[in-house]
């Protein structure tokens, strides 16, 4: 399956070492990688559909990168959508107010006939994009009523996961410029480690330090390395079905 990482801090933080250990995961996930990143004053993003391990430039990226506030990276493994780096994430794009979104996802939109009329404004054909622009279309809607505040936005985005994850993997992380928010609803994936001045969130442990599981079926908001907003839990625990786990150990995953 793919794998996820965040990261959110108060301070700059070298989270260097983090994320060589995150890639290295790349040689079970070899369809591509992406990260956001801040540099210069600007969050950027850079992906690529190939293996991390393949990379030409990856590995003097993460050396000369700096302190970081706040960031995402990703590795792929292709079930939906062929490998290519329209598909890789993250994926990102600008509500109607002009606030920019960030998005990664490990999982698979089983339940999603209502995001197919995407297919024809996507750049890519992942169901992650089409979910992706889905919550884009949802924000523009309550934007279209009026500015929500901080909480308000919470709010949205908490109702708009909630809803959608029934029968749906949604194992994600969304940026909005000022919140990161982090969701999963399989058990036993995505643990979180607490740092000096903030929170590295990663589907699998990278080092021996206290990672504690994230919990499931919720959503929670960080901002500068503390939580600031929890959902309520719902009941949209994504629960592997024969079918799934035959496929998934057909892919060595």
């Amino acid at each position: 399956m793919c794998e996820l990482l965040g990261f959110t801090s108060a301070k700059r933080t070298d989270i260097r070492d983090f994320l060589r250990k995150f890639y290295a995961h790349s040689v079970q996930n070899p369809h591509g990688w992406g990260m956001m990143y801040e540099a210069d004053g600007q969050h950027r993003i850079v992906k690529e559909a190939v293996s991390a391990a393949e990379s030409r430039f990856l590995g003097d990226l993460i050396g000369s990168l700096p302190p970081q506030k706040t960031a995402l990276a990703h590795i792929r493994f292709a079930t939906v959508g062929s490998i290519s780096e329209r598909n890789c994430h993250p994926f990102t794009a600008s509500d109607n107010s002009g606030r920019t979104w960030t998005l990664i996802h490990n999982g698979t939109i089983f339940n999603g006939k209502h995001l197919h009329r995407y297919a024809a404004e996507q750049q890519g054909d992942t169901d992650s994009e089409r979910f992706f622009l889905y919550l884009i279309d949802t924000v523009n809607k309550q934007l279209a009523k009026s500015v929500p505040t901080e909480r308000e936005r919470f709010a949205c985005i908490s109702r708009f996961i909630a809803e959608n994850a029934p029968r749906n993997k949604l194992n994600l992380m969304i940026w909005d410029g000022d919140l990161l928010y982090v969701h999963k609803n399989l058990e036993h994936t995505l643990s979180l480690l607490r740092l000096e001045d903030g929170i590295l969130f990663a589907t699998k442990p990278l080092d021996d330090g206290v990672w504690l599981p994230f919990p499931t079926a919720q959503v929670i908001a960080y901002k500068h390395g503390q939580e600031v907003y929890r959902g309520d839990r719902h009941n949209g625990t994504f629960v592997p079905t024969l079918e799934y786990i035959t496929a998934m150990d057909a892919m060595h995953i």
